[in-house]
């Protein structure tokens, strides 16, 4: 294996997108690969890809073609040979990848909550009547409609920096972060509080970053194989078969959460109309090495429960 190891003449290409959040996570990768490997930081290149979902800022993701805008470019450059390896935020990836990719390597999950995040107020609750809440998660949107359809939903596009400008600019009272993406960012602090999954289920996959290479590949495949998080895989397993099972998209309100309770995996789910005004939801549990197998059996549940048109 050493002889195949990336050097500073031969670096390792990681690829990657070019916001603050998504560039920790590429450092975070290489220096996953470093320690496993003992090598040096110039055997690494991080290659920053301009992706369609980060240069159109003014509209709502599910009408300009969903997830896939924040992957197509990277994956194109994977396949081309441009890069080694690329480095996703998972909740932001469709279930199934082009040919010729594989997505079998995840980084150690972090925190799965939203963070509620207002220069004013503490919490959901404390949110006056008619108050104005920024987001552009068709889940988070859905769910704040269910529980409280006073408030008024406005698109919130951006990165963290941006949304946190926005705030301060008054476009909105308040918004809803991933605690991972501003933990990782070093700016936790600006949560206001930390939304339980039992009180609002996080987006399935949060958290969790993943890495994307070619099939073809082994040497990198045996490099990942090192740092690949097994709990988090398993995990995974169950919330994306989960998804990939109610054909989700930008369009559909799902949020799931997979957990391991000893021998047993425990897979928690919701469906919602998109403008909250029902949902459904339900849990199964099932052998941790049967992940895929819950989150199927746990969407045609739910799927069944709700009826023909729920997300018309």
């Amino acid at each position: 294996m050493r002889d195949d190891l990336p050097t500073p003449a031969r670096p390792l290409k990681i690829g990657t997108r070019g916001s603050p959040l998504a560039l920790w996570q590429a450092h975070e990768t290489r220096r996953c690969l470093m320690e496993a490997f003992g090598l040096p930081e110039a055997a690494f290149e991080i290659v920053v890809i301009k992706v369609t979902g980060d240069q159109i800022q003014d509209k709502a993701l599910r009408e300009i073609g969903g997830k896939g805008l924040f992957t197509r470019e990277i994956e194109e450059a994977l396949l081309d040979g441009s890069i080694d390896i690329a480095v996703h935020s998972m909740k932001d990836m469709p279930t199934l990848q082009p040919e010729g990719l594989v997505l079998d390597c995840y980084l150690k999950r972090a925190d799965v909550r939203d963070a509620f995040v207002s220069p004013r107020f503490g919490s959901i609750a404390e949110l006056p009547q008619g108050a104005t809440v920024g987001s552009s998660s068709l889940r988070r949107r859905a769910q704040l409609a269910l529980r409280r359809p006073d408030l008024k939903l406005v698109e919130f596009r951006g990165n963290v920096q941006t949304r946190m400008r926005k705030l301060d600019e008054g476009v909105a009272d308040a918004t809803f972060l991933a605690m991972a993406g501003i933990t990782r960012l070093g700016m936790a602090e600006v949560a206001r509080s930390a939304i339980a999954p039992e009180e609002m289920l996080p987006a399935v996959a949060q958290g969790a970053i993943g890495i994307e290479r070619r099939v073809a590949d082994q040497r990198v495949a045996a490099m990942l194989a090192a740092i690949h998080d097994g709990e988090t895989g398993l995990r995974l397993a169950a919330e994306r078969s989960f998804l990939a099972t109610l054909d989700g998209s930008c369009e559909t309100p799902i949020a799931g959460l997979a957990v391991i309770d000893g021998p047993d995996l425990w897979l928690r789910g919701e469906i919602l109309r998109p403008d909250g005004s029902a949902s459904v939801t339900g849990e199964r549990r099932g052998p941790v090495g049967q992940g895929a197998e819950v989150g199927r059996a746990l969407a045609e549940e739910l799927l069944g429960r709700a009826g023909p048109g729920f997300f018309d």
